[in-house]
């Protein structure tokens, strides 16, 4: 069994990234585009990179258990089969390092419940029914902020629908090294970027591209087959007007927004180098563009996603053997944490 690592020395931090997805089943290409390959792209990035399938969110609202271990190995053969190698990432499920839960409790004695109030992620996802939404949903950021700071991460990849709660992160760590007159966790800073760190909806260029949505069409599902890309594609919403040359050319113009964001995004292009290229274009131009690279990326993660699940017993060891890698950096900073606060 391998030795737990020392924390890193109060005030110096190595460059680590952290960041979790849940397990919520039905990947999509915003899931791809916005998170996973990010993450492939950042353990090649000189930083120490620790991914992770955020089981214990996932639970802030009722799962069916084999559903959820079903999600769980899907969202981690995702990762894999989009390039993410567990020899250079650390790649676990949440649930099997008991370190997040446990210093997710101290958080909870940290955090105010002022700032748990702003938190507008709850508010839209409990909705009018928020005196029966869970007490996990509402004190889940406090849970995200252990997450990170589990790891002492420097960085995180994060949308803008999750920036609120890295700020409450960063404020938990200021108020903990503030209140116990240290320098212990680091103050995390974002990487929010790219051209389409946000995807919109295929039908509706103004709603984020999501599972729930009850249209198919409104969605790339990472295992759709190229048959099923190119038709949606090909009925994705779009104006009447030419493509522009230039960015602001697409002010205004949410679905021509969303489809040119994809595309720059697939090919690690900008938008303004794809707007240079494909300017003047009507849409029945550019969308076979779009749905050749589309397929060009996807349709080898998809066959390689399928390949994974037909070897869970594979699977399972690899990410079991994150989970005790991930162990290795958060148990000493724990232990650490309970002697700050006066637990040993």
């Amino acid at each position: 069994m391998s030795k737990p690592a020392q924390p890193e020395p109060m005030g110096e931090f190595k460059k680590r990234v952290f960041s979790g997805v849940q397990p919520s089943g039905g990947l999509t290409l915003g899931n791809y585009l916005g998170a996973i390959k990010r993450f492939v792209q950042m353990q090649d990035d000189n930083y120490e990179t620790i991914y992770c399938v955020v089981d214990l969110h996932a639970i802030t609202v009722w799962q069916n258990p084999s559903i959820l271990r079903q999600n769980t190995r899907e969202l981690a053969a995702s990762f894999i089969a989009s390039g993410l190698d567990p020899e250079k990432s650390i790649l676990f499920n949440q649930s099997a390092v008991p370190e997040h839960a446990q210093l997710g409790w101290v958080f909870n004695c940290v955090a105010r419940m002022g700032w748990m109030q702003r938190m507008t992620q709850f508010k839209d996802k409990a909705g009018k029914n928020a005196q029966n939404a869970s007490l996990g949903l509402f004190g889940y950021p406090a849970l995200m902020a252990a997450d990170i700071l589990a790891y002492h991460a420097t960085h995180v990849p994060v949308g803008d629908d999750q920036k609120q709660h890295l700020e409450l992160t960063r404020d938990i760590a200021i108020k903990f090294n503030h209140d116990y007159e240290v320098d212990f966790f680091p103050i995390t800073e974002p990487v929010i970027g790219g051209p389409a760190a946000r995807v919109m909806s295929l039908r509706d260029g103004t709603k984020k591209m999501s599972k729930s949505d009850p249209s198919d069409l409104s969605r790339i599902n990472m295992t759709d087959d190229p048959d099923m890309i190119a038709n949606k594609i090909r009925k994705a919403k779009t104006d009447q007007y030419g493509l522009p040359s230039e960015p602001e050319g697409l002010e205004g113009r949410a679905e021509a927004q969303n489809l040119v964001s994809i595309y720059a995004a697939l090919g690690d292009d900008s938008v303004e180098s794809v707007l240079s290229e494909i300017g003047g274009k009507q849409f029945s131009e550019f969308k076979p563009m779009l749905v050749e690279r589309a397929t060009e990326v996807l349709a080898p993660i998809s066959r390689e996603m399928g390949r994974i699940m037909q070897d869970i017993t594979q699977l399972d060891k690899v990410l079991n053997s994150g989970a005790r890698k991930a162990k290795s950096v958060a148990e000493p900073i724990l232990q650490k944490t309970f002697d700050i606060i006066g637990m040993k």
